[in-house]
């Protein structure tokens, strides 16, 4: 009877052993389940963050208090957010919808909601991502009875909120502006909103106030610096009390300046070389307007080209140099009066709402330039609206004066490091 005892009490402890590993092998899958679907949710929390970070600051880039500003904060708080991956990096935010315009609002000063483009100083941008698939977790729900405790799918929020702020360095164009002799930044430095001011051909530099010519951002005299500076990216960092450096005779700055309005030669191509959102020029030969000018916002004055009309109504077109066309001899004709003027450039960017000056185009020709004193350094920023491409390396340049980039109604919002008391203003996440 003995051995009979001790066989039958082996048997029940094997039971046991098997029965302790089956519920240790159930609790072990569960705290897999939780590793697993809980890491899913955090990972997708994060990718959503992301692309309402980049949302709210692409938003609040644009908020610049003109009539259009809503509108294009969030088209490009939308366009910005969806080119970000969400959900274990799908494209398609594994298809359960993305960032709509409905998903970004604005509030005033005070922080309270508002649809007036004049108030909005916030930009908030938030989505739910719904159906982020719970495996595991569900699973066990489902094993234990209690499938509804643990739903197939779950639901992450994230939001952000951006606004404009000083910046202690920016990311100007490789032009400087000296003051003239009457004035401070109390009144502009002499300059009048709209203004139209000529850069000195062939490399020079403004050698008396109230000129403006070419200088290089990391004070050397290089002419091909002054050209990667121009170039997509350029140079960030400029900061007050920078002494700039004189380039000398320009040699290839056409190709960087004019790819912001979208004229291209040889190779280059507005997917790579990114346009501005509208390539439509303004000269003496196609806006007729008496100093200021204001082809930012104004009214062609009579006289001007049939086609002529403001940047804020030609960006909101799309318009390429040739308005409506493609053909560069025509958008030279609009522009200069001249169909052969751009003679050694090639294509344009497409307009419209299927074209290129939308698909790839960015705020490019609104632009920061360093105000500088006699001795070349920095001493403010102005925001400025470049007005029309370049035949050649030495022809001259004008832009418009548009005040001063620090201003809470410059239209200029440029790339750089927030954190100053009285530079530009640049985009900055407060939430």
């Amino acid at each position: 009877m003995i051995p009979h005892n001790r066989y039958a009490v082996r048997q029940r402890l094997h039971g046991a052993v098997i029965l302790t590993v089956c519920f240790l092998l159930f609790f072990l899958l569960g705290f897999i389940a939780i590793a697993f679907d809980l890491g899913r949710l955090f990972i997708v929390k994060t990718e959503l963050q992301t692309a309402m970070d980049s949302c709210a600051l692409a938003a609040a880039q644009e908020l610049d208090g003109q009539a259009s500003a809503l509108a294009r904060a969030r088209r490009a708080g939308t366009t910005v957010a969806n080119l970000n991956r969400v959900n274990l990096q799908s494209a398609s935010w594994d298809g359960k919808g993305q960032l709509q315009d409905a998903g970004i609002s604005f509030r005033d000063q005070g922080y309270m909601p508002t649809t007036s483009p004049a108030s909005a100083r916030y930009a908030q941008c938030q989505h739910t991502q719904n159906g982020v698939r719970m495996w595991l977790l569900h699973a066990m729900g489902a094993f234990g009875g209690s499938g509804t405790a643990n739903p197939a799918t779950r639901a992450v929020l994230a939001s952000a909120v951006a606004t404009r702020g000083s910046a202690q360095s920016t990311c100007p164009i490789p032009v400087a502006i000296r003051p003239r002799s009457c004035c401070t930044a109390l009144n502009n430095y002499g300059f009048l909103v709209g203004e139209w001011v000529t850069v000195l051909d062939k490399g020079g530099a403004p050698s008396a106030a109230g000129e403006m010519g070419w200088y290089n951002l990391d004070g050397s005299t290089s002419a091909s610096e002054t050209a990667a500076e121009l170039a997509e990216g350029g140079r960030c960092g400029t900061r007050l009390g920078d002494m700039l450096g004189t380039p000398g005779a320009q040699t290839s700055v056409d190709r960087q300046w004019n790819h912001r309005f979208g004229v291209y030669k040889n190779s280059d191509s507005p997917s790579v070389n990114h346009p501005d959102q509208s390539g439509y020029s303004y000269t003496a030969a196609n806006w007729k307007n008496a100093v200021p000018q204001n082809a930012f916002g104004g009214t062609p004055a009579a006289g001007s080209h049939p086609s002529a009309q403001n940047y804020v109504t030609k960006r909101a077109a799309w318009a390429s140099l040739a308005d409506t066309g493609t053909s560069i001899k025509t958008g030279s004709q609009i522009a200069f009066g001249d169909s052969n003027h751009l003679n050694s450039f090639h294509k344009l960017a497409t307009p419209g709402a299927a074209g290129e000056h939308r698909q790839y185009g960015t705020s490019r020709r609104l632009v920061i330039v360093p105000v500088i004193n006699s001795a070349a350094r920095v001493i403010d920023f102005a925001c400025m609206l470049m007005l029309h491409p370049l035949s050649g390396p030495n022809d001259s340049a004008k832009l418009e004066f548009r005040g001063l980039a620090g201003a809470a109604s410059s239209p200029c919002a440029p790339g750089g490091t927030p954190g100053g008391v009285a530079g530009p203003l640049v985009p900055v996440l407060v939430r």
